[in-house]
C-alpha cells in the first residue's frame, strides 16, 4: 500500500534571531498581535504565544528591572528629579498646591454674554 504524503507547512521552530528579536520588541512594549506580524512575513499570534513563551514572560520584567536599575544609580548620585520621580511613582509622594487668597471674595451670580445679530 502506498504511503501518504504529509501536507501543509512544516512545524514552526523560532531562531535564535527570531527570539532576540520578540524579546526586544515585548521589552518596548510593542503588543503581540503586532510582534507576530513581522515574524517571518506573519505568524499567527497563537503561534508567537506558543514558541516564544519565555522571551513573552520574562523580557519586559527585564527592561524594566534595567531601566530601574538606571534611575536607581542616577538618584544615588545626586539626581533630584530622578529622585522626585522616583518618590512619586514608587513612594505615592504628591505635589500639593495651596493658593491663599485675602480680601473679599464676592460671587459673580450672572453673566451675560451680548453676540452681534449676524442675521441683520
Amino acid at each position: 500500500m502506498e504511503q501518504k504524503k504529509k501536507r501543509g507547512r512544516p512545524p514552526f521552530k523560532p531562531t535564535d534571531d527570531e527570539r532576540k528579536q520578540v524579546g526586544q520588541m515585548v521589552a518596548v512594549g510593542i503588543p503581540q498581535e503586532q510582534i507576530a506580524m513581522v515574524i517571518r512575513d506573519g505568524i499567527d499570534a497563537d503561534t508567537l504565544a506558543k514558541h516564544f513563551k519565555k522571551e513573552i514572560r520574562e523580557s519586559k520584567i527585564l527592561a524594566n528591572a534595567k531601566v530601574g536599575g538606571t534611575l536607581f544609580n542616577k538618584i544615588m548620585n545626586g539626581d533630584t528629579s530622578a529622585a522626585i520621580f522616583w518618590a512619586k511613582t514608587q513612594m505615592g509622594w504628591k505635589e500639593k498646591s495651596e493658593i491663599e487668597h485675602s480680601g473679599n471674595v464676592s460671587m459673580i451670580e450672572r453673566v451675560i454674554v451680548d453676540t452681534p445679530d449676524t442675521n441683520s
